[in-house]
């Protein structure tokens, strides 16, 4: 098979049961994509269950037309990892996932905006967009997510779930778990933790250029 190794498959599959490990989402809930080369990229299975994923579960496609290579059905929500690969050359990595307490405010008739109570999330995340809800696998979603990660590295859907994208596993679940963190420190103060100021975020800016390993 061009370019796909039982290593790649290997990496593929330990980097699913590591985002389960951290509770990022539950059974069949999410799915997850990695870029191999300007050619070739694998996705989870459709309906597969990414923390006990398995190296039969890995869908090899073609990125340029999304041509199946190997006969496993990608994930139903495809069309926007497919997408988000082919505008963003910058990405290697797609994760939709559903943690417990950003899932738990895009479900909220009013959730936050702002998420920035805590450094990681402007250091590493960046603006975060939000879009209404859209149903799961279909044109418009995948249309949508797309559109939106042209411009923002997470975007929450709304009752639905995240997707994240970053340059490799680590970088993506990283990203997710600041994510959930931050969430989770707003669900449980009932919205009254203080956010960062513009100024505390520059400053912060300056000092991280000083010190990238941040």
């Amino acid at each position: 098979m061009p370019f796909v190794t039982d290593s790649h498959l290997k990496t593929f599959v330990e980097a699913a049961h590591r985002i389960g490990t951290h509770q990022l989402l539950l059974c069949s809930s999410g799915n997850l994509s990695w870029r191999l080369n300007e050619e070739i990229m694998l996705i989870s299975q459709t309906g597969s269950w990414l923390p006990y994923l398995s190296k039969d579960q890995v869908s090899i496609s073609r990125l340029s037309d999304g041509m199946i290579i190997n006969n496993v059905s990608p994930s139903m929500d495809s069309g926007f990892h497919f997408g988000i690969m082919r505008q963003r050359k910058d990405v290697n990595v797609i994760l939709h996932f559903q943690s417990l307490y950003g899932t738990t405010l895009a479900c909220l008739p009013d959730p936050p905006t702002n998420f920035n109570v805590i450094n990681e999330i402007p250091a590493y995340i960046g603006k975060i967009d939000m879009l209404p809800y859209i149903c799961p696998g279909s044109p418009e979603l995948g249309i949508r997510v797309t559109e939106s990660i042209k411009t923002h590295d997470l975007v929450v859907l709304k009752n639905h779930g995240q997707v994240v994208v970053g340059k490799n596993f680590d970088d993506v679940i990283q990203k997710a778990l600041f994510f959930e963190l931050a969430c989770g420190i707003i669900m449980r103060s009932r919205d009254q933790a203080v956010r960062l100021t513009d100024d505390q975020i520059c400053e912060m800016d300056k000092y991280m250029k000083k010190s990238p390993s941040f």
